[in-house]
């Protein structure tokens, strides 16, 4: 099994899909928000690309959700639920990968959001095994 992060860079923030794949079939495919690109600075970037090792774990805030480890310069990073991933407006993230299944602007707002991120995170932890190494490319 192997867990890929293909993304796509915004001047305020960044789309992604996430692919769960065995050999060449699809298992899964969410989409997923997060903060731009701020050369890796803590509280206002998404983590470099790169090879990460993940662990699902129960955060008290998120519930089960997974944590990446070896984040060069950074701790505590998760995928977990949240719509809003901006460093300009609202946002549920502070340099952590929000899933989910669709964008919308649910807010009215112009900033682009993730929708039904609970349900995506659950079907990642139905697909995904407890441990695992997603490539973020």
């Amino acid at each position: 099994m192997k867990a890929v992060l293909s993304r796509t860079y915004e001047k305020n923030q960044t789309k992604g899909r996430f692919l769960v794949l065995n050999g060449n079939e699809l298992l899964l495919q969410v989409l997923t928000l997060e903060l731009p690109w701020n050369d890796n600075q803590v509280r206002s970037s998404c983590i470099p690309e790169g090879t990460h090792e993940v662990t699902r774990i129960y955060s008290p805030k998120f519930g089960m959700c997974f944590l990446l480890h070896d984040v060069l310069g950074r701790s505590a990073i998760e995928i977990h639920p949240g719509n809003f991933a901006s460093l300009t407006e609202k946002t549920d993230t502070t340099g952590c990968i929000l899933p989910g299944l669709a964008y919308e602007d649910i807010n009215d707002d112009g900033v682009t959001d993730i929708v039904q991120s609970t349900l995506a995170l659950r079907k990642l932890i139905t697909v995904l095994p407890d441990k695992f190494t997603l490539y973020i490319i």
